[in-house]
């Protein structure tokens, strides 16, 4: 996307099924200039329905399976945002996502697909697994194959879907050793939408396999153990699962636009009867030319949306889609067999199977070879230095974006001690104390450059990394003002924007227990959000100082933001990786705080890195420290980076920045190196307090806590 131009309108995709998907890819090869994107799902992945079967049989793994949405997000320029949509308000424009400020947009497409999940059946609610959403369907198998001994499975539904999914289930125990005992319930007939040779090729594959066929039977309810038809006959089941049907998610029933059975209706446009919604895959209706709920008209629907949303966003001429008639069918048949039925003719055996393979990976193909943003180009004729000074990579956001701790340290010993006796600066730390009417008061700053496009989350990860310096202190959060560079923005979507961080930063501050009091916004390049916060310190303030020969070090969350996000810009992390370290960030240490508010000395481990801010309290106490690097907590994903190459811009100055370290080099103490942003507390404590504080740790939901060291008489850093 061209930064250069301002962005005038929102383009909102509901949902990341696959006609959103390759909508994406598109956008990220050909943007229309002036558009804002994006994208809501819930999750940082979207299954590929295709794949799902070999998933279930074990023939795919996870990660296969899986369309990744960051890096897809990443490529076309779009804003990701990790939530459920429950609702549209097509009079206001806005939609809502609970959890943060609702979603305005010019036009908005839908492609949520559809769900199992049966609410009037008693008991599947509690104990049923939907297999739709693909998802968490997905994850719940994975555990459920991994870990039964003596599996019992029932498939509620005997549709294509249904007999897929129960050869597949059967297919992948039977691999892992076990005999599982399976049923395929239906009030109907078994794969009756068939034609007859298809049919009775399904069953034999199912009567070979050894599944129960039960048709013509009423499910009454679901237990935790069983299914139990209306005749009272109970079906023994461990693992039950619903693919009946196909029902359309209950909150497109309150949009105020016309449905068909509570899918949305749309034109030969793909347009709804409110020109600013579209809709795609199987949540729609094709009202003019009905068709069966199927992936490969979705996949088909892709490039005439993707031209009649930018036509409805510039002002051009919408084009129609034109579904066709009948579509080739290819069914799983558990092992790496397929069958074929289009027009009446059916083929099978595992020659068909090798060909659905080939589609399914050159559909995901797609969505792996995506370039990431480099370097801009060196002119021919440039000053000396420039290149070096440029760097082997485009500048991190986040912490990576800071000044090195050398050069900061060095610029600050320069400048002359306050004139004012309420003002005190702590040596080494971030935030300075001033007196108030004989009250302690703690002040502080922080700025990050928007390293996400998600103005809610990068707003609640902006405000914890100002706030950490209040609570490492041990003070209480009081005020804050907001002070924000916006992009290129129409009035409108500066409106929008201001609202949606305003709204974040009120709530996240609110919750901490200061109030904003003003602020200051300004136009450049990209988003930045800061922060000046201010602290009341209720006991003596807790600073570098006060580390003692002996006290245990606890780290309150894991580190490795800086590798994961520097690599998710290269296109290197995937999207479950960098949803985890989003999560972190925006884990709020105040209860940390309290728990550790005897702490010797505490600092937040941010921008500098580990290392950094262990040096500083060393420096500020004269003590050294011994670590454990193998109780040293780290984020998921972030080790393998660094062990593939991969770190922050910050990383070297980091290094230089850290005082001695001496010790095995390898991807382990890289990492203490590595800058993070709204990262955890680091205390020293009394040794004989350190267990009792990191359970109480633990048990407040800080599950990355750990003892990482201890406190020596001897400068600088070991790792043994």
């Amino acid at each position: 996307m061209n930064r250069d131009f301002p962005l005038v309108k929102d383009l909102v995709l509901i949902g990341g099924g696959h006609t959103h998907a390759l909508v994406l890819r598109k956008w990220g090869m050909k943007a229309l200039a002036g558009v804002r994107v994006t994208v809501i799902n819930p999750g940082p992945t979207a299954p590929y329905s295709g794949m799902l079967p070999g998933f279930v049989a074990g023939h795919y793994s996870r990660e296969e399976l899986d369309i990744d949405l960051v890096k897809l997000a990443r490529f076309s320029g779009a804003r990701l945002v990790n939530g459920a949509v429950n609702a549209i308000d097509t009079t206001q424009r806005t939609i809502t996502v609970p959890g943060r400020p609702p979603i305005a947009y010019d036009i908005v497409s839908v492609d949520v697909g559809i769900t199992s999940v049966m609410p009037d059946l008693p008991g599947f609610s509690d104990y049923g697994i939907p297999a739709k959403p693909l998802g968490a369907f997905a994850s719940r198998w994975d555990t459920f194959r991994t870990t039964t001994t003596q599996p019992r499975i029932a498939i509620i539904g005997g549709g294509v879907a249904g007999a897929e999914l129960a050869m597949a289930m059967v297919h992948s125990l039977r691999a892992n050793g076990s005999a599982p005992v399976a049923h395929l319930i239906d009030r109907g007939k078994i794969v009756d939408t068939l034609g007859e040779t298809a049919r009775r090729k399904v069953l034999a594959a199912l009567a070979d396999l050894g599944v129960t066929l039960i048709e013509d039977a009423r499910v009454s309810r679901v237990t935790a153990t069983a299914v139990i038809l209306h005749d009272g006959t109970e079906i023994a089941s461990d693992f039950t699962t619903g693919a009946a049907g196909a029902k359309p998610h209950d909150w497109q029933k309150d949009i105020g636009i016309s449905l068909h059975d509570g899918f949305i209706n749309v034109n030969e446009m793909l347009q709804s009867s409110d020109p600013s919604l579209f809709a795609v895959g199987d949540c729609a209706h094709l009202a003019d030319a009905p068709r069966p709920k199927a992936g490969v008209y979705a996949v088909r629907q892709a490039p005439v949306l993707f031209d009649n949303l930018r036509a409805a966003l510039s002002g051009g001429d919408l084009r129609p889609y034109h579904p066709q008639k009948d579509y080739l069918k290819l069914i799983s048949l558990g092992e790496k067999s397929a069958l074929a039925e289009r027009m009446g003719t059916a083929f099978s055996g595992p020659l068909l199977w090798r060909w659905k393979d080939r589609i399914d990976r050159t559909f995901m193909r797609q969505f792996e070879d995506l370039v990431p943003m480099g370097l801009p180009p060196l002119p021919l004729t440039r000053a000396l230095g420039l290149k070096e000074a440029l760097g082997d990579k485009p500048m991190c956001g986040g912490c990576g974006a800071k000044v090195g701790r050398g050069a900061l340290r060095s610029a600050l010993q320069s400048l002359p001690p306050p004139q004012r006796d309420d003002v005190q600066i702590v040596a080494g730390d971030d935030a300075g104390l001033l007196t108030v009417g004989g009250m302690q008061q703690v002040i502080s700053t922080d700025h990050l450059r928007a390293f996400i496009d998600d103005p809610v989350a990068m707003t609640r990860i902006a405000v914890n990394h100002a706030l950490g310096d209040i609570w490492a202190m041990g003070a209480a959060p009081q005020a804050a003002t907001v002070n924000l560079i916006l992009p290129k923005l129409s009035a409108d979507l500066q409106a929008r924007t201001l609202s949606e961080i305003m709204q974040t930063a009120n709530e996240a501050l609110t919750v901490a227990g200061a109030a904003i009091v003003g602020g200051h916004t300004s136009l450049g390049a990209e988003l930045t959000i800061g922060l000046t916060v201010t602290g009341i310190c209720a006991r003596p303030p807790i600073t570098l100082r006060g580390a003692q020969p002996g006290d245990a070090l606890i780290l309150t969350k894991p580190i490795g933001s800086g590798v994961i996000m520097a690599a998710e810009m290269a296109g290197a992390a995937s999207g479950d990786i960098v949803a985890g370290a989003l999560d972190l960030m925006c884990q709020s240490q105040a209860v940390a705080s309290d728990i550790l508010a005897q702490a010797h000395a505490m600092t937040d481990v941010t921008g500098f890195g580990l290392a950094g801010h262990l040096s500083g309290i060393g420096d500020a106490s004269g003590t050294g420290a011994m670590l454990d690097l193998a109780n040293i907590p780290i984020m998921a994903g972030a080790l393998a980076l660094a062990k593939a190459g991969q770190h922050s811009t910050l990383f070297r100055d980091n290094i230089a920045g850290s005082g001695p370290v001496t010790g095995p080099a390898g991807p382990i103490s890289d990492l203490i190196y590595d800058p993070q942003t709204a990262g955890g507390l680091l205390a020293a404590v009394h040794p004989d307090q350190a267990a009792d504080l990191l359970q109480k740790l633990k048990s407040a939901g800080y599950n990355g806590a750990s003892i990482i060291g201890y406190v020596t008489d001897l400068p600088g850093i070991t790792l043994p």
